[in-house]
């Protein structure tokens, strides 16, 4: 110990700390989760996420141009429908024509070897804005729900897409899905299960850019809830067991203990959801000035590896060049 030992010795030099730090992760391990809509020329600021757009396919496509050439490894689909094509049910979700699953065809016949996934929910398509149907007293159909849910999938992956994410934390989901894949030939297609979701409070810039804040109600009978652990991990387990390929924990900074976890109890790869609300939140205290974004981003993001990530979903993604690289 002290005075023999002096620890200060192994981070005295920038050439010490870059051979002894563990790198920060290359872009391959990002997944850029990004909003698909209608039309064409379509290009909607986020105002709540800068940085970040809807964008129409085409628009898409000239955005992913320089991120496939930084090397970014996957994208994250998400979808939201115009107030006339909403329903109950969210039917417009798995139809053939809707704009995630021709921006999936586009993105795979644009750039073949990007690895593409699509968020699977209804909670941007319903008239109501839950992640189902609604059973009579106002509760959201569990079972009616993951049949809503597979189908959304077959479609996904009839577009091409190589990962179906479902994000609506119903019981038995992952298990419907993968019975519907299997069953209409897309067994080989990955199910990413968002298999530890929380009923969180750092959702807010995302139900921005997906308009799909619940019209009554919240979504805390269906998310698991951050005061109980035991169940939380449990969510996981049973996904696993039900045949996800992929585990999720949402968010991912203020849930690093469960990051953890989740890495000790399965050899499944895990992704960690960088969610909107983190995003902001480093982007706003930049703006004030308290804060160097670059650092932070880098910094949050070494948490997220450190605790078990194997997959990054995170907003920084497009911009890996001008935070990660030196």
């Amino acid at each position: 110990m002290f005075p023999d030992v002096r620890l200060r010795r192994l981070r005295q030099s920038p050439g010490l700390r870059r051979m002894l730090d563990a790198p920060l992760p290359g872009p391959e391990k990002f997944m850029w989760p990004t909003f698909v809509v209608d039309g064409e020329n379509r290009r909607e600021a986020i105002d709540s996420m800068p940085g970040q757009y809807r964008l129409s396919v085409d628009q898409l496509l000239a955005d992913l141009e320089a991120m496939v050439e930084a090397g970014i490894g996957s994208i994250l689909l998400f979808g939201l429908a115009e107030e006339s094509q909403k329903d109950p049910h969210g039917s417009e979700a798995w139809s053939d024509k809707g704009a995630v699953q021709r921006a999936i065809a586009a993105v795979k016949r644009e750039f073949p070897d990007l690895v593409v996934g699509a968020d699977a929910c209804v909670c941007a398509y319903t008239d109501h804005g839950h992640c189902g149907p609604l059973a009579g007293g106002g509760e959201v159909d569990n079972d009616a729900a993951i049949e809503n849910l597979a189908k959304i999938c077959v479609s996904h992956a009839a577009a091409g897409a190589d990962i179906v994410a479902p994000s609506a934390m119903m019981d038995g989901q992952v298990l419907a899905i993968r019975q519907g894949l299997d069953a209409n030939g897309f067994s080989n297609t990955l199910l990413m299960s968002y298999s530890t979701k929380f009923a969180s409070s750092m959702y807010g810039p995302f139900r921005d850019a997906e308009k799909s804040k619940p019209g009554q109600g919240d979504r805390k009978g269906y998310q698991a809830s951050y005061g109980d652990l035991r169940t939380a991990l449990r969510e996981s387990e049973f996904d696993e067991a039900e045949g996800a390929d992929m585990l999720m924990v949402k968010p991912s900074l203020f849930y690093l203990d469960i990051l953890a976890r989740m890495r000790d109890s399965s050899d499944l790869p895990i992704a960690a959801y960088n969610v909107s609300g983190e995003y902001a939140m480093l982007h706003a205290t930049a703006q004030r000035g308290w804060g160097d974004l670059k650092g932070m981003v880098r910094e949050s993001t070494a948490a997220l590896v450190r605790a078990g990530a194997d997959i990054l979903i995170s907003y920084w993604a497009n911009q890996y060049n001008q935070l990660f690289k030196d």
